[in-house]
């Protein structure tokens, strides 16, 4: 399948570009969410009329994902949980709940499916995420796990 990228996506192309995609990937993941539109001359037309509006909603996009980075980075996570005798958590820490933290610590919204764990945090220590917040914007943080003290 051929589209029309209406945004910049890492790893794929720039805002304009026609790429070619595979069919479930297009048609479930960039046409639902409107990040592209079907490569046909119908629309090579229409994105060339939208060209500009589209591109400022992409530079407003870019500058509010800088106001988060600026907000969080270079900032470590702390998360107290019980583990077992050899540091192993009972349940490993998944994207919602990091975005659950952030979202209470910094008041600010950031998806689970933009936080990339580089491995699974399942054990007490400490962990480097990446959170993507824009094609063009993304920031490194610590998630230090603890053990919680039980009485």
């Amino acid at each position: 399948m051929e589209v029309i990228l209406l945004e910049n996506i890492r790893n794929l192309g720039k805002m304009g570009e026609v790429v070619k995609v595979k069919d479930g990937y297009g048609r479930n993941f960039l046409l639902k969410q409107g990040k592209a539109l079907r490569a046909d001359e119908e629309n090579k037309v229409i994105f060339k009329k939208k060209k500009e509006e589209i591109s400022k909603k992409n530079a407003e996009q870019k500058k509010d994902a800088k106001k988060i980075f600026d907000k969080i980075k270079n900032k470590k996570l702390g998360f107290k949980k019980e583990t077992k005798e050899n540091g192993d958590l009972f349940a490993s820490i998944k994207p919602k709940e990091i975005s659950n933290f952030l979202s209470e610590k910094f008041n600010e919204t950031i998806h689970p499916s933009q936080i990339d764990l580089k491995k699974e945090i399942n054990k007490a220590g400490s962990y480097t995420i990446v959170i993507n917040l824009h094609s063009e914007v993304s920031t490194e943080l610590q998630v230090l796990v603890e053990k919680k003290e039980t009485k």
